[in-house]
């Protein structure tokens, strides 16, 4: 697709739907390349944090000596990103000041949110002894929080520049590149350098290397002429930015303090198994949407935007696609569950089969990079080709035999070509079924909340999975590594059988 084309699109969108009831940014307009350059580069700045305070995290407390059960409960960080829609509102209503006069609402956010990214990485760096864990768990939570952010900000300017699907595809196949791109960086990267150095510099690099969008961003025109200076933006901008980070802080140490007292007062410690009230408190939310839904699907069309700012969008969302959306949570809930699962126990599994170190650092490197970077690229040109429709069932099918291609594995007399061929079938399979998933939830939204609401069904299609592979473990020890990856298989392609449903589903139309 050509630059003008993308402009194009992207401008007759905007043009086309009627204003909201609060300001909206008019989006700038990046030529195609500079524009699918920036999203790579985005996808790799998010990507970083997440593995640092994920999987490398997790490596680090167990090489401090921590308990399993205690990194057990830091894992659960990782479910933030699925409440990112608390908070998504905030980004489609309100500016930064500073940042969002010269630079527009959406960058603004992320600006602040790079900001974020990196001085919560600095502070991992600095506690990286973990002597205290309260502190550790502080700054990580803060980092999760930050790249979040990042991310629902990027998602939202993302659809706004690019509504259509054919516009969308690449754009998604950038910024996929960058984030899989990231997982060997952070991955791999950060414990070289801790090996060489130690944990404090390995986050002090990753900290620089995701913070290197904010220059790009920076040195961008203004999203409106006459917008002021440059020089006292970017300074009003920090100034505001490192109030809202220490204020942050404040509240989440805060938090953090009532949340420990309360578990104290409780007779809650590491041994209590408390899985089901992470599962209730995580499920509340949308268990409440959907007793809702009868009563939002009578209101009167343009009701939502008159309602508060945090239930605008998804009560639009809901009220749009009616009763369908329960199809529609349903089959994004299960598309990404193989993935999710297979990320759980992959990695035991290599160890329990015997592969060295260094076959299970090319396997996790060179090859799932190159496997997934080939299933994104294939993923984001199919959907400019193909309806989604079609895309979706590829995209099933191929994340389920990257599932099952691991109970070969299991059965299969150790080897290099056995543990590459594996974990190519994979990753492409997760990178396909990753491109289009994003182009269809891009699809879905409405270009008046395109974060918000794009945040509620991201994080609700990683919801149930991420809340499942908390018992990965024990499910393994009942039905074995064959058992487990032909369940975690069958459950992505499950979705196929939900695809005529939610193919067909057509929203309604606001007044």
């Amino acid at each position: 697709m050509t630059v003008s084309a993308i402009e194009a699109n992207a401008a007759a969108a905007v043009l086309a739907v009627d204003a909201p009831a609060f300001p909206r940014d008019t989006p700038a307009k990046p030529s195609a390349r500079r524009l699918l350059g920036l999203y790579l580069l985005l996808g790799f700045s998010a990507g970083l944090p997440f593995y640092m305070f994920n999987a490398v995290l997790t490596l680090r407390l167990a090489r401090h000596g921590v308990d399993i059960v205690i990194i057990g409960f830091f894992a659960w960080i990782a479910l933030l990103p699925t409440f990112k829609f608390a908070w998504a509102p905030l980004i489609e209503r309100y500016d930064i000041p500073g940042f969002s006069r010269f630079w527009g609402r959406r960058r603004g956010w992320i600006m602040l949110s790079q900001l974020g990214i990196f001085v919560s990485m600095v502070a991992m760096a600095l506690t990286s002894s973990d002597q205290s864990l309260p502190l550790t768990a502080l700054f990580a939570i803060l980092l999760a929080f930050w790249t979040t952010t990042l991310e629902v900000a990027a998602d939202g300017w993302r659809i706004e520049l690019a509504p259509g699907q054919a516009a969308q595809a690449p754009i998604v196949a950038a910024n996929l590149w960058g984030y899989r791109s990231a997982m060997v960086a952070a991955g791999s990267g950060a414990i070289l350098v801790a090996a060489w150095a130690d944990w404090t510099i390995a986050y002090l690099v990753i900290a620089v290397a995701a913070f290197a969008p904010f220059p790009i961003l920076a040195a961008m025109r203004p999203e409106r002429e006459g917008t002021g200076g440059r020089a006292l933006a970017l300074a009003s901008g920090i100034g505001t930015s490192l109030l809202i980070l220490l204020t942050a802080v404040l509240i989440t140490a805060a938090a953090g303090w009532i949340l420990l007292s309360v578990a104290a007062g409780m007779g809650l410690s590491a041994k209590t198994n408390v899985t089901p009230f992470v599962l209730a408190v995580a499920l509340l939310p949308f268990a409440a949407l959907a007793l809702a839904l009868p009563r939002i699907n009578r209101l009167s069309a343009g009701t939502a935007v008159a309602m508060p700012a945090f239930a605008a969008p998804y009560v639009e969302l809901f009220w749009r696609y009616g009763y369908a959306v329960l199809a529609m949570l349903a089959f994004v809930s299960l598309y990404r569950m193989g993935d999710v699962l297979t990320l759980t126990l992959s990695h035991p599994l290599w160890n329990a089969k015997g592969y060295s170190l260094h076959q299970i650092g090319v396997a996790d490197g060179v090859v799932a990079l190159s496997a997934s970077m080939a299933g994104v690229a294939l993923g984001g040109f199919l959907s400019t080709r193909l309806s989604l429709g079609w895309t979706l069932g590829i995209g099933a099918v191929t994340a389920a035999v990257g599932n099952w291609i691991y109970v070969w594995l299991w059965h299969a007399d150790p080897s290099a070509l056995v543990l590459y061929t594996s974990v190519a079938v994979d990753q492409f399979g997760n990178g396909f079924a990753g491109a289009v998933f994003v182009v269809y939830l891009s699809m879905l939204v409405s270009p008046t909340y395109p974060g918000a609401q794009y945040a509620l069904l991201s994080g609700f299609a990683f919801l149930l999975p991420r809340l499942l592979a908390g018992a990965s473990g024990s499910m393994q020890t009942q039905i074995g590594y064959d058992g487990f990856f032909l369940l975690s298989g069958a459950l992505s392609f499950a979705a196929i059988f939900l695809l005529p449903v939610v193919a067909r589903v057509k929203g309604r139309v606001p007044a």
